[in-house]
């Protein structure tokens, strides 16, 4: 009897490896430890925010705007759980997706403010903070990367036949991946001319 035991669970066992069960599996896992580190970086960016605002703040108080947007953006990220179970769920991840993107376009916006302070361009702490932000960019950049190859490998298991049979009796869905393309239309920066701002006060002196 237990012969037999030991054959049906041997048989189990390489029926679920064949219909893709434990390949699924390792992908599932895959895509989260891509997930964790991209929530890692996500977080260290959100780390050097407050040096960074108050080390621009010594040097250009009256940019209140700029301020207010890059810590009303960091709290929205902040606001948001990035667990894992966020990968089930489109709405909750494009929410994340779109948090990030508009603190991509708030923190190009404060680091623009600083072409117009050459005394804040030239503060070695400003520099520091500077350099480990595009370093932390960079960073982000591969581990999103990696995300993004993760959950296209997964999604195509989960997808083809015979395995989205298994996917759907286990309950595997497909997840949701960045797109790179939105990210980036949030992100852009508008466009800062301080010559024109200059221009204007001196245009309005001139017209009294």
């Amino acid at each position: 009897m237990n012969r037999w035991k030991i054959v049906a669970l041997a048989m189990l066992v390489l029926g679920l490896n064949g219909c893709g069960y434990n390949k699924m599996q390792a992908q599932d896992e895959q895509v989260k430890a891509s997930w964790s580190e991209v929530v890692n970086q996500y977080q260290r960016r959100a780390d050097l925010i407050p040096n960074l605002v108050n080390t621009v703040k010594a040097y250009a108080e009256h940019e209140k705007d700029v301020f207010i947007q890059v810590t009303e953006a960091r709290a929205r990220v902040g606001s948001i759980q990035a667990t894992p179970a966020l990968l089930n769920d489109p709405q909750a991840f494009d929410k994340f997706q779109r948090a990030q993107g508009e603190l991509s376009g708030a923190l190009s916006r404060l680091l623009a403010v600083s072409e117009n302070y050459p005394q804040l361009k030239a503060d070695a702490n400003f520099r520091d903070l500077q350099s480990q932000l595009e370093g932390t960019e960079n960073r982000i950049t591969v581990a999103r990367n990696r995300y993004i190859k993760a959950v296209q490998e997964y999604n195509v298991t989960v997808r083809s036949f015979p395995s989205n049979l298994t996917a759907l009796a286990f309950g595997y869905a497909v997840k949701p991946n960045f797109m790179v393309a939105n990210e980036q239309a949030i992100s852009s920066p508008p466009i800062v001319d301080f010559e024109s701002s200059a221009s204007k006060p001196a245009a309005a002196e001139s017209k009294q």
